[in-house]
């Protein structure tokens, strides 16, 4: 028996003696990589923390303390340890292991985390509760992933420096986030770890670790000590220090001994410390080790020979379909200047940064900041692009009103993973962009069907002098199913004509609607289908020529039924003074989270896929009819069946 499999909880992990913790270290690799291999997920942040996380679980008893995750991708290590070793082959699949820290999943995970910089800030919230409430209680916030850059984690940081209780934040420093860390403080930090004086660090450590008494003033005088010689070395004026943190480091972040030692040392400081780690991308792989951008998030792979082949996708991805569009908007424009937050190779950036290097910017974990400086290259003349997940944009809210919209200023929004993702699961769901984005004045929504669509829809969006959105999925791009037709403020364009029903579709669900609508005419219904194009302004002649007939109406978005583009619909109709007879709103559940899966299985589960469509138009004109639905199952395993 491997020594991973006889660790049901970390407190097992504890027995082991620490010679065999390095070989636990390697084993949980290995795990991870024969894991990853066949799932895909997360891989050179989680090679990269094993050693740290084994350090963490070996001085720190998490069952009783707090450990707050920042960047939860970095989690696989932790799960390991903490009982779900045995389930780990189910990673990011239906009814699995979430890629993520859950908090349903396990009392080791305190906060379902996959957006940055919020652990400084809730293990300081942590910290203070238990010491109001009297529970002793050890705090770690371990931030990694560039993560550190992010405005929340100041702020935190601002917050823990007044405490006067135990609080250790672990910086992982691996000069990554998912592309290399971006800004003048990651800047700072590389001149720490590539200082001369790093080599000597961790000798002068361990000679005053063995002189060191029992826990006391003594240890505390020689961490000052240390303290001061490292501040006058390496950073003479060290941000840390300045925000109320003890500063200790750097260290390596793979030497498992050292670590322990040092978490021992620093696990009852009775102030804020902050520990600085270097730890390497990709660790124990060196495949991974030479790309871990490449790699930070890879489909499922097979290694032969040292040679890595990464599983062939079934076509062309949304986010490529954009890279494309927009070099060639760009080409034409020389206005147009893209920027992202940290996510280059999500959003196809670094396929235009290639292409137009001098007008593009990473701006590293810092969503609000971006948004600001697209507002102010806006209004100096360019025409600036933010290409960012749909989640993201949920932390640039304010921003998006106050500098961008409140100013009227075109900046263009183009949000990657609208609507359900698969394997990343809640915490990266674009569920919430129309409803957050349609209440701003001046703001024009689109979502295009197909590639030729969202070419258009770009080049209508940069035309336009008020800010807008355009939203597609986490997919392959369907084959072209548009006639060419250029966007135009607020009109839709009809697919099907159909007397029996009626589907309004928006952007990528119009391929599904179709699809129904086929399903539909074997059945003997004919149903029109309407590809909306715009959810803000909505198109009021769509709106009366579907809601007059009296015939069933049904609306399908990638998004939640909550203040989506069924809503925006059904308040058009009011505004218009039209009365539903018959209308049904599809789309994502308003008061519950789909869970991590394949991302087909989550379209069904909502039924937004086509057989879902087709099934609840056959019930509506069931009840319309006056009849039962029971031929609803019948439908479904009709539909289901070959042939």
């Amino acid at each position: 028996m491997s020594l991973l499999d006889k660790i049901q909880t970390p407190a097992d992990m504890r027995k082991l003696p620490v010679a065999q913790l390095g070989d636990l270290a390697e084993e949980i690799r290995e795990r991870i990589l024969h894991v990853v291999g066949k799932r895909g997920g997360h891989l050179t942040s989680n090679l990269g923390v094993t050693e740290l996380t084994i350090a963490l679980h070996r001085v720190f008893d998490f069952s009783q303390d707090r450990l707050l995750w920042d960047v939860g991708h970095q989690c696989y290590p932790h799960k390991l340890l903490t009982g779900r070793n045995a389930r780990f082959e189910t990673l990011r699949c239906d009814g699995g292991i979430s890629g993520f820290p859950s908090h349903q999943e396990s009392p080791y995970d305190l906060f379902d985390v996959g957006h940055a910089g919020t652990a400084i800030a809730t293990a300081v919230g942590m910290a203070r509760g238990d010491q109001m409430l009297g529970r002793d209680a050890h705090t770690v916030a371990l931030v990694g992933d560039a993560s550190i850059v992010n405005g929340v984690a100041f702020e935190g940081l601002n917050q823990a420096g007044t405490l006067d209780r135990q609080l250790l934040v672990v910086l992982n420093d691996n000069s990554w986030g998912i592309a290399p860390t971006q800004g003048a403080f990651s800047h700072s930090l590389a001149k720490l770890r590539g200082s001369t004086a790093y080599s000597g660090i961790k000798q002068r450590v361990r000679e005053m670790l063995h002189r060191l008494p029992v826990l006391g003033k003594p240890v505390f005088d020689t961490l000052d000590h240390l303290k001061e010689g490292i501040k006058a070395t390496l950073a003479p004026h060290q941000i840390f220090e300045q925000l109320g943190f003890q500063y200790v480091g750097p260290v390596d972040g793979h030497d498992l001994i050292h670590l322990i030692e040092m978490l021992e040392i620093l696990k009852d400081v009775p102030h804020p410390v902050l520990l600085h780690v270097h730890t390497d991308k990709g660790r124990g792989c060196e495949w991974a080790l030479k790309e871990p951008g490449r790699y930070h998030s890879p489909k499922p792979f097979e290694v032969k020979d040292g040679k890595v082949t990464l599983q062939a996708g079934g076509g062309k991805s949304w986010t490529r379909a954009f890279a494309d569009t927009l070099i060639n908007r760009a080409e034409k424009d020389e206005r147009v200047f893209a920027l992202t937050a940290a996510m280059p190779d999500g959003t196809g950036l670094n396929i235009f940064a290639a292409r137009f290097p001098d007008r593009y910017r990473d701006c590293g974990i810092a969503e609000s900041c971006t948004v600001d400086m697209a507002a102010g290259m806006a209004k100096a003349g360019l025409r600036p692009v933010v290409a960012i997940y749909s989640t993201f944009l949920q932390r640039a809210f304010d921003q998006v009103f106050q500098e961008v919209v409140l100013q009227g200023l075109p900046v263009v929004f183009c949000l990657d993973r609208a609507g359900l993702v698969g394997g990343d699961g809640p915490v990266h769901h674009g569920f919430l962009d129309i409803a957050f984005l349609r209440g701003f004045p001046g703001m024009v929504l689109m979502a295009p069907m197909d590639e030729q669509e969202l070419d258009q829809a770009l080049e209508y969006a940069l035309s336009l002098d008020q800010p807008s959105a355009i939203r597609y999925p986490r997919d392959n791009v369907p084959v072209q199913t548009s006639r060419g037709d250029p966007f135009q403020l607020g009109v839709s364009r009809t697919l099907r004509e159909g007397d029996d029903a009626t589907i309004l579709a928006y952007g990528s669900c119009a391929v599904a609607a179709t699809e129904a609508a086929d399903l539909l005419a074997v059945e003997g219904v004919e149903v029109s289908v309407v590809n909306a194009r715009f959810a803000k302004p909505v198109d009021s002649e769509m709106v009366r020529r579907a809601v007059e007939t009296g015939r069933p109406v049904v609306t399908v978005e990638d998004h939640s039924i909550s203040g989506g583009f069924g809503s925006a619909i059904l308040e058009r109709a009011s505004e218009l003074g039209l009365v539903c007879r018959s209308f049904q709103r599809l789309g994502i559940p308003a008061d519950r989270f789909i869970a991590h899966g394949s991302r087909g299985g989550q379209l069904a589960e909502v039924g937004i896929d086509a057989t879902g469509i087709a099934a609840t138009l056959q019930t509506m004109m069931a009840e319309q009819a006056g009849s039962d639905d029971g031929d609803l199952r019948d439908f479904r395993q009709r539909a289901l069946l070959p042939g």
